[in-house]
């Protein structure tokens, strides 16, 4: 018993490693020359605090006056092709700096658009032209804090990561979410296509918005005024703890809960509570490690839109186990990807029933469009508008993101909308 006691609290020590933040990263700001694009290399920032906006008084109403106003449009599409500049990335390059904030403008207004038909992106250089055209400000992976997420080329301080394109997960469905960890949320986001896979792997995305107007109401004021809180992390190693006697369990899990909760905590920027529980994916003992409660809904901080930022369809334990039925098993070949498993319940550790999962999973599913990239295709995202996920796939599969803190032009839209807003309420 000894023997499994040290080795669990040796793994749970190297899973708090896991948190430690890695060093400092440096970004490549790309300019063309007449040759090449010279990196010059500038410290990122983090990924920005997230911006849930001002509490909303009654959600049921403002679900009823949101449902009551014209659907927006979301994604529209920019085909260099029907643009008639297809093969040309110089004039490729030329229109996207040309209609930067027009573009940005669609990305805000519509949570997303999707890039079609352009040789510009077919390379990660000419997808940092792409981005730096624009004025999109990047920032660090928001899991910086907790994890290395690889990047495309395998430079450290590249700032164009993998997109969970390993083939040990090409059978897992990535849920729909927002891109969030602990208090750090990307403003926006770009997804490209290097190599597309054989078969599947589409890029998805789903309207934030469209998901809040189609939610049950009752469902919408219970999840909005409980809140809701994750399970972020599982310690699935403490199945041993069966066999200690009954005298010695409860000093022993108080010792070991104090152990992982200060190791956890000294490595992460947002509070993490350590709970124990039983079952999880294997049926065992386990510390689960749940996040900070917050709210399901929040308004958009430029347009000031309510908008489901909520992301129960892949955290949930249980919808991901029903769509194991449907895609085979979660193959988790590693210890980090045994510990990566989540869950969600309402912000008072309350569960959330089967049947408002299953109604949750219904709506998102409704609202999702599956995007099937090819090289060169990027989707600009609103990371507070769009969420986004991706099917299961065969074959080989290259997608990278860059994430950004901002873009040039944020606080101009800001004023505008704020202006707009005050406009409409007036006498």
């Amino acid at each position: 018993m000894a023997k499994f006691g040290i080795a669990a609290i040796a793994v749970l020590a190297a899973s708090a490693n896991a948190f430690a933040p890695a060093n400092t990263r440096a970004v490549h700001s790309v300019e063309s020359t007449s040759s090449a694009i010279m990196a010059a290399a500038t410290e990122a920032p983090l990924s920005p605090a997230t911006i849930w906006g001002p509490k909303i008084s009654n959600i049921v109403e403002e679900q009823k006056k949101y449902n009551s106003q014209t659907k927006p449009d979301f994604a529209p599409t920019i085909s260099a092709k029907d643009l008639g500049l297809e093969g040309d990335k110089d004039a490729q390059l030329k229109y996207v700096t040309e209609n930067a904030m027009d573009i940005k403008t669609k990305m805000v207004e519509n949570g997303a658009v999707i890039f079609r038909d352009f040789e510009l992106m077919k390379e990660q250089e000419g997808f940092v032209k792409f981005y730096e055209a624009l004025g999109m400000k990047t920032c660090l992976d928001p899991l910086h804090s907790v994890s290395a997420r690889p990047t495309v080329d395998g430079k450290k301080d590249s700032p164009v990561y993998e997109a969970v394109n390993k083939e040990s997960r090409k059978n897992f469905f990535i849920g729909m979410h927002n891109e969030f960890v602990g208090t750090r949320a990307p403003r926006a986001a770009a997804f490209v296509c290097f190599k597309a896979a054989e078969t599947g792997g589409e890029f998805l995305i789903a309207d934030g918005r469209s998901i809040f107007r189609d939610l049950k109401s009752d469902l919408v004021e219970k999840l909005y005024n409980r809140s809701i809180r994750y399970s972020v992390m599982e310690l699935p190693f403490f199945g041993w703890l069966e066999n200690v006697p009954n005298p010695l369990q409860a000093p022993l899990m108080g010792a070991i809960k104090g152990l992982a909760s200060a190791a956890i905590n000294s490595k992460v920027d947002f509070s993490v509570d350590l709970q124990w529980g039983e079952g999880g994916y294997d049926n065992v003992k386990m510390l689960q490690a749940r996040a900070p409660s917050q709210p399901p809904i929040v308004v958009h901080p430029v347009t000031g839109d309510p908008t489901w930022f909520c992301n129960v369809h892949s955290h949930s334990s249980k919808l991901r186990k029903d769509r194991e039925a449907k895609y085979g098993a979660e193959r988790f070949e590693d210890g980090a990807s045994q510990i990566n498993k989540s869950d969600m319940f309402y912000g008072d550790d309350g569960d959330i029933s089967d049947e408002d999962l299953e109604h949750m999973d219904e709506v998102t599913m409704k609202n999702v469009q599956f995007v099937k990239m090819t090289e060169g295709d990027v989707v600009l995202l609103d990371n507070y508008k769009c969420m986004h996920g991706r099917n299961v796939f065969d074959g080989t599969r290259k997608h990278g993101v860059a994430w950004f803190e901002g873009w040039e032009g944020e606080e101009e839209m800001k004023k505008k909308y704020a202006g707009d807003a005050a406009a409409t309420v007036a006498p």
